[in-house]
């Protein structure tokens, strides 16, 4: 069985896969990928995010979210500490408090 697939994630596939620099369009991929409940996938695209631009701090809150979801808790808590982190080394102190939050409530 094919996993299921849109128009948005071929023409983000497209982009990615042409060598796109924009770290917007690899955080699109990786959210459409989980819309597909497509996880691994998503997770990929997002751990290759954070390997290309570290600082892009909306993609720690997101993969932890769906790392939540999908029950793998302690690679949420990695996520949601490395986007405190970046948050904070970035002065960016509402993304900080968001990403604290999140993990808080993770216990």
């Amino acid at each position: 069985m094919e996993p299921p697939t849109s128009k948005k994630l071929g023409m983000l596939m497209k982009l990615t896969a042409g060598g796109s620099t924009d770290p917007f369009h690899w955080y699109a991929l990786a959210l459409e990928y989980g819309n597909l409940q497509r996880f691994d996938e998503a997770l990929q695209a997002f751990t290759t995010l954070r390997a290309r631009t570290p600082d892009y701090v909306p993609m720690y809150l997101m993969c932890g979210q769906m790392l939540e979801r999908i029950h793998r808790k302690d690679e949420a808590r990695d996520w949601y500490e490395a986007g405190v982190r970046a948050a904070r080394a970035k002065g960016e102190t509402h993304a900080e408090s968001e990403i604290g939050a999140a993990l808080a409530a993770l216990g």
